[in-house]
């Protein structure tokens, strides 16, 4: 039992030996960080034209600029066309039935979005 024990001691030191060892030798290699120079760090930034601080400074967006899809219904289903009315943009596989006759009116005609999540919401307004 007495061999155990001292085997047990004598591995402890030795382990306890080499961290310190190893802590002495490592500590001084480890700095901590310094700027590159001329090296730039991206951050999030923001241009005073950017900032809304007083509403007359913000122009209005064109309208024109704005509508780039046009959501319409072609032989009861409903069709994503972009924004020369020509080009089929997306097919929907939703029939006009699904939606309201208010809906349906406006449907027939077309309404124009800015952006395809805009489409996306609406789409999911009347399908949910």
């Amino acid at each position: 039992m007495k061999k155990y024990m001292f085997c047990f001691l004598l591995f402890v030191a030795a382990s306890a030996i080499c961290l310190g060892i190893g802590f002495a030798i490592t500590k001084d290699s480890v700095r901590p960080e310094e700027a590159v120079p001329g090296a730039t760090i991206e951050t999030e930034t923001v241009t005073e034209a950017q900032i809304v601080i007083n509403q007359q400074d913000v122009k209005p967006a064109n309208a024109k600029e704005k509508e780039k899809y046009y959501l319409v219904s072609e032989d009861g289903y409903l069709l994503v066309l972009y924004q020369d009315k020509t080009t089929i943009c997306l097919y929907t596989h939703m029939p006009v039935t699904d939606f309201p006759e208010e809906e349906r009116g406006k449907l027939m005609d077309g309404i124009w979005f800015s952006s395809m999540i805009e489409v996306f919401n609406y789409l999911e307004s009347y399908t949910s």
